[in-house]
This record gives C-alpha cells, sequence and structure tokens, in this order.
C-alpha cells in the first residue's frame, strides 16, 4: 500500500499526531499541572526549553489544557446533576450550543441513545437547580423533554486517565 504524498512544507508528523515526548510531558503535568518545566525537564533528560516549547505546542493545538480544578462542594456548591435532554430531531446542534452558554453547565456532550445531550450543572442549591431546570433549560427552542440525575455523592472523579 502507498501512502499519500505529504504536501510540500509538511514535514515530520501529522497534524494531530503526538511524539513519545509529548505523551511524557503529558502525564507529568496531569499528576501536578504546576509541576516546573526543570523538574519535568530533569525527569525526562530534556532541557527546559524542550519542555517549555513542547507543553506550548500542545496547548496551542487544542491536545492539553492546564487548569485548576476546584471542588465545587468545598467552593459553597450544593448540587450538581447530570441530566439528559431529548431534542426535536433538528435542533440538536442549536440545543447543544445555547445550553453551553448557561453559567451552570460545565458539561455537554452529543450522545447516541436515550439521550440526545446529556449535561452537567453545578448550582448553588435545589432552589437554584431548579430555576435552572424551569427557567432556562425546558424554555430552550428545541429541548423537547429532560431526565436530572441529582448527585448524592462523587466517588471518583479524575483528569489523570495517562496518554496510553
Amino acid at each position: 500500500m502507498t501512502l499519500p504524498a505529504r504536501p510540500r512544507g509538511q514535514a515530520g508528523r501529522g497534524v494531530d499526531e503526538v511524539s513519545a515526548l509529548d505523551k511524557r510531558i503529558i502525564e507529568h503535568l496531569q499528576q501536578d499541572g504546576r509541576r516546573p518545566f526543570t523538574q519535568i525537564a530533569a525527569e525526562l533528560g530534556v532541557s527546559e526549553a524542550a519542555v517549555r516549547a513542547r507543553t506550548n505546542r500542545l496547548v496551542e493545538r487544542g491536545i492539553l489544557q492546564v487548569v485548576g480544578v476546584t471542588d465545587p462542594l468545598k467552593l459553597g456548591f450544593q448540587q450538581q446533576a447530570m441530566i439528559g435532554v431529548r431534542c426535536e430531531r433538528d435542533r440538536l446542534l442549536q440545543v447543544a450550543d445555547a445550553v453551553s452558554a448557561f453559567p451552570e453547565v460545565d458539561y455537554v456532550v452529543i450522545t447516541a441513545g436515550a439521550f440526545d445531550l446529556l449535561i452537567e450543572v453545578v448550582c448553588e442549591n435545589n432552589e437554584a437547580l431548579l430555576q435552572f431546570l424551569t427557567e432556562k433549560l425546558r424554555a430552550v427552542d428545541g429541548v423537547r423533554e429532560t431526565e436530572t440525575f441529582v448527585y448524592l455523592r462523587m466517588v471518583k472523579q479524575t483528569y489523570q486517565w495517562g496518554t496510553r
């Protein structure tokens, strides 16, 4: 089998290809996003400049995002829920965009199965969740049905799945 020729000016890796070194850098940052580049470089046997450049490239390409993850309960938010949303057939993408804009929503995914969308919300309390459901979510044009799954206890949430 012959592979198609690479367009001129595109030497090396493909657009979304991630090198073994990139993966090792990502794994270090998943363990501690504040870990100094000098420490990562020393552990990987490369220069700090290489770690910095590769990390910046991964961020620019949308492969890596280094953020501070908080515990909503410790910040005073008392109610989290996963909500399944069924949409009108021709409005799925518009509903997904509209729902994504709500500040209570931190996760939106288009799914195959019983629901068209799954969204996660973080609210101050039950009253705020009720207000979100009745005044915001169900008011979105194209939302047909919703089913709310209130979180009783978060057992596991991780961002350290490695790079395989």
